[in-house]
């Protein structure tokens, strides 16, 4: 990770100006993107640079409200991950209240009771902030052509969303909210996984890891119900590693080990 940190610092150094900077990291499950935004912020403290981090994953929606959304429009939006199921309007307030140099709330989402943790125990960032590091899964994507979501790309799709509604919905709201938000950010980076076999298996890693490491009657997902949840996540990540590369500010390419390989 040291290879991707040291690259990283030294583009966010040659793009910063003065005032509020928002820097987006997008990356898959399981590529280190959280792991690599927290290093960064700390790296920057310890310079003096005001920095916080907001994780995507933070804004999802309630468990009640996404019940909500499942019941209106495909019952798939019951599981949090694909847009849609984000709270656009407060993440957005959130980037625009840091631009301001504004003190900043930073929320918590709680995924053991799949519901956003008590505000008693989030973060206040005082502004102004120099850096604001905007990390997630799918940071900065972009919709897909309507004839890409035509066919289903994974069994889950093929049986669950037969007619396209969920896929289309959430392409849609790429198109629309998220795109608001990411219009908000300065500087994009990805962190591209070799492909995504890769990232599925990353992500088998991560539970197993939780999975060893969980005390008796917690609950973690086996590795059946691991296949089956990141198949939620296949077709953006896909579409991500292809389309990104073109438009990313900077692209770091690792290897099957998230070691740096190049970067563009």
């Amino acid at each position: 990770m040291t290879r991707s940190l040291d690259a990283l610092e030294q583009a966010l150094d040659d793009w910063r100006g003065a005032g509020p900077f928002v820097l987006g990291l997008c990356g898959a499950q399981g590529s280190g993107k959280s792991t690599l935004s927290a290093a960064l912020e700390q790296r920057l403290k310890v310079r003096g640079v005001r920095a916080a981090v907001l994780s995507l994953d933070d804004l999802y929606l309630s468990h009640d409200r996404r019940q909500a959304l499942a019941r209106a429009v495909h019952p798939l939006f019951a599981v949090r991950g694909a847009p849609g199921t984000h709270d656009v309007p407060q993440g957005l307030a959130l980037v625009e209240a840091a631009k301001a140099g504004q003190d900043v709330l930073l929320p918590r989402f709680d995924k053991a009771t799949d519901d956003p943790a008590p505000e008693a125990g989030w973060t206040r960032a005082q502004g102004p902030l120099d850096v604001l590091i905007f990390e997630g899964w799918c940071v900065g994507a972009r919709p897909q052509a309507e004839a890409d979501l035509v066919a289903p790309v994974n069994d889950l799709e093929a049986r669950c969303d037969p007619d396209g509604v969920w896929r289309r919905y959430a392409n849609g709201a790429l198109a629309g909210a998220y795109a608001d938000l990411f219009a908000r950010i300065d500087r994009l980076v990805l962190l591209a996984a070799p492909g995504f076999e890769v990232v599925a298996r990353w992500r088998l890693q991560q539970e197993q890891a939780l999975r060893a490491q969980a005390p008796d009657g917690a609950r973690v997902m086996s590795d059946a119900e691991v296949a089956r949840f990141i198949q939620h996540y296949e077709r953006l990540t896909r579409h991500i590693l292809s389309d990104m590369p073109s438009y990313a500010d900077l692209t770091l390419r690792l290897d099957e080990d998230r070691r740096l390989k190049d970067l563009s």
